[in-house]
């Protein structure tokens, strides 16, 4: 079996003349007069292997490997490009048509609204896009995507600080198989407005970042857990502005519910603690129900911050810890995080408490 290392232009072919070679592989030898004769199905078992930047190159070699890359290449990520990434998503884009995950996410904003809009204009098999950190970018991008990308399932525009949320409730209502939306930092985009239509035609989504996303209120929330009953994961850190209401919603709602978010929320109190340890019990008459149907896992919340919240006290979380065995506050498997509430430091999970007793029971000498 051939390596990954071995298997480089160069060493896939040994000159035989100036326009032709011999192809080395898996022990075997395949004659070709030209470059341009490699076939198909190895040229894209080739691609698959290199580097993006090298699988640009090649399909500049001659039209039968653009040909071809163009047709088989499905992934693409462009974040290595510090500088022209603009232009260079101009001259890819009407290309690489087939083209199901596209990767741009930059470090200094280089990509224009015109890149996006001849992404949609070509790329319509889209499904998962990272524009994370594209400052540049206004609504004329969002607009192009709802059109020319119906079929996205996963989108990344934390750090686009202009969008706004009447765009983002445009492409909701077109982009109806998001699955994962990630919003973080976006202070303009992320309202009760955009979330009410997120929630009303997004119903499939299972992971939301509202991160820092400052305006973010309950209604807007509680639009999400009631028009997204799969959701797994959201991240509401930050959004200073919810209450109990958000997440005693969460509670009754979304059932799947695995990762919550609530950094700096200090509006929480008590109340939202017990309704999430209540509604593990209420959801195990659904839980043997659907179990018969092996559509359902027993896990419960997996992961749960809750730093800064201050209003919070020792029982109510504690209920919440014994109520989800797989939150643990142990450090080998922290996940319940109550960093920055001091009054929080008896809370514990079933293992911490377990070791301590071993400790207690069986002293080191």
């Amino acid at each position: 079996m051939i390596g990954v290392e071995d298997l480089s232009l160069d060493k896939l072919f040994v000159n035989n003349g100036s326009r032709g070679g011999v192809c080395k592989m898996g022990g075997g030898v395949m004659m070709m007069g030209e470059w341009k004769d490699i076939p198909m199905e190895l040229l894209l078992r080739i691609a698959s292997l290199v580097d993006d930047r090298t699988v640009i190159v090649a399909s500049g070699v001659c039209s039968g490997w653009r040909d071809a890359i163009s047709w088989g290449l499905t992934r693409l990520s462009l974040s290595w490009c510090k500088r022209n990434m603009n232009n260079l998503v101009l001259t890819l884009a009407p290309k690489f048509t087939k083209l199901q995950v596209l990767t741009l996410r930059q470090d200094l904003p280089q990509l224009e609204d015109v890149g996006v809009e001849t992404i949609a204009n070509h790329c319509h098999e889209l499904q998962d896009l990272d524009l994370s950190k594209s400052f540049k970018l206004t609504d004329r991008s969002l607009y192009a995507l709802a059109h020319g990308c119906p079929n996205l399932t996963k989108l990344n525009i934390s750090g686009c600080s202009a969008f706004s949320d009447s765009a983002v409730a445009y492409l909701a209502e077109r982009c109806r198989n998001l699955r994962v939306f990630n919003l973080c930092g976006c202070v303009k985009a992320a309202t009760d407005k955009a979330l009410k239509a997120i929630g009303y035609y997004c119903n499939r989504l299972q992971t939301v970042n509202l991160g820092w996303c400052d305006k973010v209120g309950d209604e807007g929330v509680m639009s999400l857990a009631y028009g997204c009953p799969d959701l797994r994961a959201l991240d509401l850190c930050g959004c200073v502005l919810i209450t109990d209401e958000s997440v005693i919603a969460l509670a009754n709602n979304c059932p799947h519910l695995r990762s919550l978010g609530l950094y700096f929320c200090q509006y929480i109190t008590d109340r939202a603690m017990y309704s999430l340890a209540q509604s593990r019990v209420k959801n195990k008459h659904e839980m043997w129900a659907s179990m018969k149907k092996h559509r359902y896992e027993d896990e419960g919340l997996m992961n749960l911050n809750i730093s800064q919240c201050t209003a919070l006290t020792p029982p109510a979380v504690q209920a919440v810890c014994e109520a989800f065995p797989a939150l643990h506050t142990c450090p080998e498997r922290h996940s319940l995080i109550i960093s920055g509430c001091l009054n929080l430091t008896s809370v514990h999970c079933a293992c911490s408490v377990q070791a301590h007793r071993a400790r207690v029971l069986h002293p080191a000498h």
